[in-house]
């Protein structure tokens, strides 16, 4: 049976409004001829003309945190406990089974900016396309923020997942969620304006927040989910293993047999 392999990540970029102002990755790009004087220290002797094809190497440095790009939360990015009161764990510390396990895409690409997904959306979704959740298997959300990604308004667009439909996921025995969205919650203008009006503090960062009651990880800025059927394809998302990191980059991807 063909294998098609889906890339569900974003690239990590500077210069694009893929965080909220100030939070944006740097990436400084070295070029082979801007590399040639370090290169010459490792080699007492060689001039710039005998290295081959006289050119260095190139290389990035990048300031990054662990929440840019495509990447994986840990139950310690949400709170210091989970599971009822459990040390919360990071991210080197959660099972690599979560990571590569059959997928589940729910279409939430209708709800408009700022809506908190439900438990009762999440049924009607799940019988929209025929589907009941098993442990493990990941669950993808595709937002309305996944076609903004990289312009002005990215941030501020898609519905945001809420402690009622985190928590009717978790569970039933999912432990790894994701979004195409900048985060698994609405989007803090949506909520800020929501929580001026009723003084609610339990609405602010709900959904993370509700890891506190069964830990589970979820990544954030995925991409290409309108490519992905309801089911049928396997997502690996391994994250970079960040000693007691809140996060770690991934290069998540879904595999399709066709």
């Amino acid at each position: 049976m063909a294998r098609r392999i889906v890339d569900i990540s974003v690239a990590l970029q500077a210069g694009i409004a893929s965080d909220p102002t100030g939070g944006e990755p740097k990436i400084h790009y070295e070029g082979h001829q801007e590399s040639i004087p370090r290169m010459l220290r490792h080699f007492p002797g060689m001039t710039p003309e005998r290295l081959p094809g006289g050119e260095g190497w190139a290389t990035e440095q990048c300031q990054i945190s662990t929440h840019n790009g495509t990447h994986v939360d840990a139950p310690w990015h949400y709170a210091t406990t989970m599971d009822g009161g459990q040390r919360a764990a990071t991210i080197d510390e959660i099972p690599l089974e979560w990571f590569h396990q059959p997928g589940v895409k729910l279409d939430f690409r209708h709800f408009s900016d700022g809506y908190v997904v439900s438990a009762a959306d999440i049924e009607v979704e799940l019988a929209r396309i025929g589907h009941t959740l098993s442990p493990l298997e990941i669950v993808v959300v595709n937002t309305a923020a996944g076609a903004r990604y990289g312009h002005d308004d990215y941030v501020p667009t898609g519905c945001g997942m809420g402690r009622e439909a985190t928590l009717y996921l978790t569970s039933r025995g999912i432990r790894v969620v994701g979004t195409d969205a900048w985060s698994w919650d609405a989007p803090f203008v949506h909520t800020a304006k929501r929580f001026a009006a009723s003084g609610d503090a339990s609405i602010i960062w709900e959904g993370h927040k509700s890891g506190r009651e069964i830990g589970y990880c979820q990544i954030e800025k995925l991409a290409n989910l309108d490519q992905l059927p309801a089911t049928g394809f396997t997502v690996i998302c391994f994250p970079v293993k960040v000693k007691s990191g809140s996060a770690g980059w991934t290069r998540a991807v879904a595999v399709l047999d066709e």
